[in-house]
């Protein structure tokens, strides 16, 4: 482990050389590549090199104690002896969740798109709700929110709404709300006050970048149209809709929503992309599937992963057992709490394995 860390602070060090000279700095392509190399190692390096400090430290105190007579000194060796190796201890754990394979998505933009499915109008007011809770959520992280499109139903629910969200890491926190949602209440609709049950689907794809998927034009069969609902007269008027089918993939993209051709079609080339990147990944990693089945932030969309309680004021995910009576908090946008358990979970498990795999 320490050959590795001492192999990448050798490496952060060329890198920030690497990134004053002039000649990098003039490659606007490599030096935002190198860029994003030196931040992405920064946390675990400073962690190394406080480490390397807290060891010396230790090494330093424990020799005061084998030599020095002076009582004030020694007892004043001892307490900082203590505290240096907790400190050692601590950081010894958070190097190895650093040291953890990244998963080269985590810090992307995302694509997410959210369907009301089982349950008719309740569960299109049900993905409003989660619209609003995780469009909450990316303000209070300073993250940007872009609706694409939205398919709203007559009582103000979504059939679909899909958005983009860009930020600093935006992919490694929300990759966990990938599944199935669940809610359980009183519908509006309902006169005799019972409780029904409904769900609505979450997706979360990474933004790919062109550079990363470069999709052949000739693969791509482009649909213009004229737009239909909400806009006026324009919308029917012009021909601004614009649907793209990826032939090979068979995968389509239909956008609307701007009263530009232009700008519908740009909309409409990021949630391809995304979409293709996100299908093209899954089958071409081989260890896909079995890791799937580990890591929480993957699955199968169809899988119940949380359960909204409206009776009981209760969030429940069902993946790692969490139960929080914090409703009311969790779709105002404060899920941090969940988030993180799902995060740890998720470095549990890969320690676990990772240790496993070195027995």
């Amino acid at each position: 482990m320490f050959d590795q860390l001492q192999a990448l602070e050798d490496r952060y060090e060329e890198l920030g050389e690497l990134l004053s000279d002039p000649d990098v700095i003039a490659d606007t392509k490599r030096f935002m590549a190198l860029s994003k190399e030196e931040a992405s190692t920064r946390e675990t390096v400073e962690c190394y090199r406080q480490y390397k400090k807290v060891v010396a430290g230790i090494v330093e105190d424990e020799e005061i104690l084998k030599e020095e007579s002076d009582s004030d000194i020694l007892e004043m060796a001892k307490e900082e002896l203590s505290e240096l190796k907790k400190e050692k201890v601590e950081l010894e754990e958070k190097i190895k969740i650093l040291l953890l394979p990244k998963d080269p998505n985590d810090d992307k933009n995302i694509i997410m798109e959210i369907r009301g499915a089982a349950g008719g109008d309740e569960a299109a007011l049900f993905a409003g709700d989660l619209y609003n809770m995780y469009t909450r959520y990316a303000e209070s992280q300073g993250w940007k929110v872009e609706t694409l499109e939205a398919s709203v139903t007559g009582i103000g629910g979504y059939k679909e709404v899909i958005m983009m969200i860009t930020g600093d890491n935006v992919y490694s926190k929300l990759k966990y709300e990938n599944g199935a949602h669940r809610v359980q209440r009183v519908p509006v609709t309902e006169s005799q006050g019972r409780v029904h049950t409904s769900t609505a689907t979450v997706a979360v794809m990474p933004e790919a970048e062109e550079v990363e998927l470069d999709l052949d034009e000739k693969d791509i069969r482009v649909d213009i149209y004229h737009a239909s609902g909400a806009g006026g007269q324009h919308v029917n008027k012009t021909a601004s809709a614009v649907r793209l089918t990826h032939l090979p993939t068979g995968i389509v993209v239909a956008m609307q929503d701007e009263r530009s051709q232009i700008k519908n079609r740009e909309k409409a080339m990021k949630v391809l992309r995304a979409r293709v990147y996100d299908k093209l990944q899954s089958e071409a990693q081989s260890e896909y599937d079995a890791n799937r089945k580990l890591a929480v932030g993957t699955g199968d969309r169809s899988e119940r992963i949380r359960t909204y309680n409206f009776p009981q004021n209760r969030v429940t995910d069902h993946r790692i057992g969490l139960t929080l009576q914090k409703l009311d908090q969790i779709l105002s946008g404060k899920l941090d709490e969940i988030i993180d358990a799902l995060v740890i979970y998720d470095q549990t498990k890969k320690l676990e394995e990772m240790q496993n795999n070195e027995i």
